[in-house]
């Protein structure tokens, strides 16, 4: 059974465990979401060199990296199949904390969570996605952007709002607010 296209359809993850059209979905807000078709060369060198880093970092540390695609399933104060109204794909996510990781994917907020943009996600990435990271208390959302070979970084403030957001590149060195002694520099992301 595919997806039903009814423009005013709510949908649970309940709903989304029986959908088997070999496409990628996410759901924000009870709406479904088509993911776009599989990712461009570059996105997906991005997010391989980006998890091999982030990966080599985390080594005997107690936190995971995951990249896409895992489920996460982001709800306010249940977890339960039919009341959970938000499931989501991230390219990349840190989680530190074991109990949230599940069989069937990541169950709560992750501690970073990273998208690779398009032209085709950019406006869902820097609107619906951040909105929803913000309200559920991911820590930090990091969004890359290859067209502009630009770094995105948000991270909550003291009162759950993510603050006004930072752009890197170049050889800008980042590091999130979680891990400050992991390096990042765009220059060696991006290819030229």
């Amino acid at each position: 059974m595919g997806v039903p296209k009814l423009k005013y359809e709510h949908f649970t993850y309940s709903d989304y465990l029986t959908w088997n059209d070999e496409k990628r979905w996410e759901i924000i807000q009870g709406a479904a979401f088509e993911m776009t078709p599989a990712p461009n060369t570059e996105h997906q060198r991005i997010s391989m060199f980006l998890s091999i880093h982030i990966g080599n970092y985390l080594k005997g540390k107690s936190c995971s990296v995951f990249s896409a695609p895992i489920d996460v399933r982001l709800a306010e104060n249940t977890f339960t199949d039919e009341e959970t109204i938000n499931v989501v794909q991230p390219d990349l996510l840190v989680i530190c904390e074991t109990s949230k990781i599940d069989d069937r994917g990541i169950k709560g907020a992750p501690d970073w969570i990273i998208e690779i943009t398009s032209p085709s996600t950019l406006k869902h990435d820097f609107g619906t996605k951040l909105l929803l990271y913000q309200k559920y208390g991911v820590r930090e959302y990091w969004i890359v952007d290859p067209s502009t070979k630009n770094i995105h970084t948000f991270g909550l403030d003291n009162y759950g709002k993510y603050n006004p957001g930072n752009s890197y590149k170049g050889e800008d060195i980042i590091s999130p607010g979680i891990f400050p002694d992991l390096k990042i520099i765009p220059n060696e992301i991006f290819t030229t």
